[in-house]
């Protein structure tokens, strides 16, 4: 027989099937989700949000997967490649400003001076804030020997995204040649928790060829990994991806926004002190899109610090929000904005994983 949300919101612990009920819920039995959802927010993480200032240093990618608008094939991107003094000139504006922390993001690319070059930058963000700006690097798949080169130099978030811990719609959404190998990204995330970083992952909601069982084996998959983060969002198709072919297919945007909110909500009760991410795509669905992921779990916020000339530039996705603003404009409106929710800014505080330090024996 099959259980009700009601029945389901009441166990500790969630079956596949479960997860499938919950993320299939109507309108009321969503909003008993969600106010379970805030509950152990509340209970485990606390009404926080911390920031972490975002810089998309780079558009320029070795990869070519298939739904990414700076795909490595796609002729229309504008490339670009922030200076170094720019790129510390965005860490002093959030250290100044009491983020707490930074996200350092960029298309993905693997050589030696690249390497050496993150690492440098890694020391001066630590020398200018005197350590006490924390660091999420997102730079794709590197041998475990950068990872630690990369940890060692100050870095200790690092969140590489799987897209889809399906293999076989991993695939459909890149191109399979040794450049995009599943195994490769699975062992990736692997030797980050073995060198010792806050550790975190994310998926894509309402891919084409998806289904609500690919979406709950996501949420099982990140539960195995036992990841201290996630950054998870919903799928906004490209003009210049070849994933666009499938753009008729896909559900409306409004479904994939309200999935996302479950998944978010879902996670949130199934890894109870984990930091989870309210994506930017959510916004560029709806404009309170990111303020809604926090009311339903989400506690971490990433407010744009990159230099305004590039932002356009970083079109993972079409219709990003807040690309015509500096970092300035940034800051007030996230006051507001998390205002609304009922929610406090932590400044000043790096934020940390709780479940990381759990799971390293920090906390009993």
């Amino acid at each position: 027989m099959t259980k009700t949300v009601e029945e389901i919101l009441l166990q500790d612990n969630y079956s596949k099937e479960d997860i499938i009920r919950l993320l299939k819920s109507d309108v009321r039995e969503r909003n008993l989700l969600y106010a379970k959802s805030a509950q152990v927010k509340k209970e485990h993480v606390g009404n926080k949000v911390h920031f972490r200032g975002l810089i998309e240093f780079s558009n320029i990618c070795e990869k070519d997967c298939l739904y990414c608008g700076i795909r490595k094939s796609n002729k229309n991107s504008n490339r670009y490649n922030i200076s170094d003094e720019e790129i510390l000139k965005a860490a002093q504006f959030a250290f100044d400003n009491k983020y707490g922390s930074i996200v350092l993001q960029a298309g993905e690319l693997t050589n030696s001076s690249y390497l050496k070059r993150i690492e440098n930058l890694l020391k001066e963000i630590k020398k200018l804030s005197d350590g006490k700006l924390g660091i999420t690097i997102s730079l794709g798949e590197e041998s475990i020997d950068t990872y630690q080169r990369w940890f060692d130099a100050g870095a200790h978030r690092y969140l590489l995204r799987i897209e889809s811990s399906n293999k076989d719609l991993y695939y459909k959404i890149h191109p399979a040649d040794e450049n995009h190998n599943y195994e490769n990204r699975i062992n990736c995330l692997k030797n980050l928790q073995k060198v010792g970083y806050q550790t975190g992952t994310g998926v894509m909601i309402g891919l084409p060829f998806q289904t609500y069982e690919d979406m709950a084996d996501d949420l099982l998959f990140m539960k195995d990994l036992d990841i201290d983060m996630c950054g998870m969002g919903p799928y906004i198709e490209h003009e210049d991806t070849p994933l666009y072919n499938y753009k008729d297919a896909l559900m409306p945007l409004e479904e994939r926004f309200n999935l996302t909110l479950k998944m978010i909500a879902i996670l949130r009760i199934i890894m109870k002190d984990i930091n989870i991410a309210a994506a930017t795509a959510l916004q560029a669905i709806d404009p309170i899109g990111r303020e809604k992921a926090i009311k339903v779990g989400a506690n971490i916020i990433m407010p744009n610090i990159t230099p305004g000339m590039y932002r356009n530039d970083y079109a993972l996705y079409q219709n990003k929000p807040c690309t015509d603003e500096e970092a300035e404009d940034c800051a007030g409106c996230m006051d507001a904005r998390i205002n609304l929710t009922g929610d406090t800014i932590a400044y000043d505080e790096w934020g940390d994983s709780k479940h990381y330090k759990r799971r390293r024996g920090d906390i009993i």
